[in-house]
């Protein structure tokens, strides 16, 4: 379930390096722009609270590819954190061609303490920052 106020967008152009022997977008390259857009909203929420003593990192991802993009098209990626208990966090991520959507992505984060590399449970600090107020 998405809150329409949590939501940060990113806009990508499809370039050489992203089309493959199909003439489409790989799917290694969706993986790349989830992990880019994430690291820059999770950046954007922590702008004004940075958080050093934590680093995530993936444990999951399921992927839907839906439709595909080509050399050229305009992307918008959509996402937003979901479910976070716990040690883990979902985040969702779309992907449109303008109202075609293209990719659904659900992707699960383990936060990790940054000096002992260890799972740690997300505390109300962290809860603050990836689930602002409604």
């Amino acid at each position: 379930m998405n809150n329409l106020n949590n939501i940060f967008t990113l806009k990508l152009k499809v370039s050489k390096e992203d089309i493959d022997t199909l003439h489409h977008v790989n799917n290694l390259v969706y993986v790349k722009w989830m992990d880019d857009i994430a690291t820059k909203h999770y950046a954007f929420l922590t702008k004004d609270n940075p958080l050093p003593q934590y680093v995530w990192v993936v444990t999951r991802h399921e992927i839907d590819y839906k439709n595909q993009a080509i050399l050229g098209d305009e992307i918008t990626v959509k996402t937003w954190v979901g479910e976070t208990k716990g040690i883990t966090s979902v985040r969702f991520m779309e992907f449109y061609k303008e109202n075609t959507l293209l990719v659904q992505a659900k992707t699960t984060w383990v936060m990790l303490d940054s000096k002992t590399l260890k799972p740690t449970r997300i505390r109300e600090n962290v809860l603050k920052v990836l689930q602002p107020p409604k």
